[in-house]
């Protein structure tokens, strides 16, 4: 397998980070494992760290290359919002954690880590399976997508839309990330935040940018702020636009119509759809 993720070129953090999704064992949970390690690992004659799993009625034998190493979080596998927003080679470490989440679940050592969930190996080889296993697993909204910040992914999203409207726009657009916009009646004397502010013949439009996973708070502040935000930015003779995206955002069918109704431009996340937008930002910024 290994072997297959490198010659196919594949980041090895983003088949990490699918991993830890699918058998929901990340974040948290890796932490704890690497505290109690060295009690829940054996060690063979040469003194490494190894565990032994079942696979095809047969027993095999794991042994972890940089296992045990302290200081382990997403942020060293480079699986957090920052981590995967660059891409990352097989490495030992990462081979060690992914070995874990494919076979934990066979091994004798399982209950002692709360490794059950670790069974998506036991799947390989049986295609019909694992396509049914995989497609369930992301149905269900897991705990380890919901756990990460509105603000990693909306940084992440962030990035792919300032750089296709730096392409698509031009250099005669200014393009500025976390930008503000100063309106006579807005409290803040530094302006009013925007993820994405664009620029061109003294005329400016604010892009709020929403990709949410799981509904929570930040839809519902989004949704309040929206009316007054439009109201404050055509006084001020300028334009609002929204990305949003994301099962949390059309869940709050509610907020998400809120947000619309006090917008001048609604997309949702998807290239065709980031044209539409900068299509938008060209005519009305003439």
């Amino acid at each position: 397998m290994f072997k297959l993720i490198e010659t196919a070129k594949y980041p090895g953090n983003l088949f990490l980070k699918h991993l830890v999704v699918l058998s929901n064992y990340g974040g948290e949970s890796i932490q704890r494992l690497e505290r109690s390690f060295a009690d829940i690992f054996p060690k063979d004659k040469m003194g490494g760290f190894y565990f032994e799993f079942i696979w095809q009625s047969k027993t095999h034998k794991y042994v972890f290359e940089e296992l045990p190493k302290k200081g382990l979080n997403n942020k060293v596998l480079a699986i957090d919002g920052a981590g995967l927003s660059s891409t990352r080679k097989l490495d030992g470490l990462t081979r060690d954690i992914i070995a874990i989440l494919l076979f934990a679940s066979t091994s004798n050592i399982s209950n002692q880590a709360g490794l059950e969930s670790c069974e998506i190996g036991t799947l390989l080889g049986n295609e019909s399976e694992l396509k049914n296993f995989v497609k369930q697993r992301y149905i269900i909204v897991s705990r380890i997508t919901g756990g990460a910040t509105a603000n990693s992914l909306g940084q992440l999203a962030q990035t792919a839309i300032v750089d296709f409207l730096h392409v698509d726009l031009g250099n005669s657009f200014n393009v500025v990330r976390n930008g503000y916009l100063k309106l006579k009646d807005y409290k803040n004397k530094s302006g009013m935040p925007f993820d994405i502010v664009v620029s061109k013949n003294k005329k400016s439009i604010g892009i709020e940018v929403s990709f949410q996973v799981t509904t929570n708070s930040t839809i519902e502040r989004k949704a309040g702020q929206a009316a007054d935000r439009y109201n404050l930015m055509h006084k001020g003779g300028y334009k609002i636009a929204y990305v949003l995206d994301g099962a949390g955002n059309f869940q709050r069918s509610s907020a998400l119509a809120t947000i619309c109704n006090n917008s001048d431009c609604t997309v949702a996340y998807t290239v065709k759809e980031f044209k539409v937008l900068a299509n938008w930002i060209k005519s009305e910024l003439l």
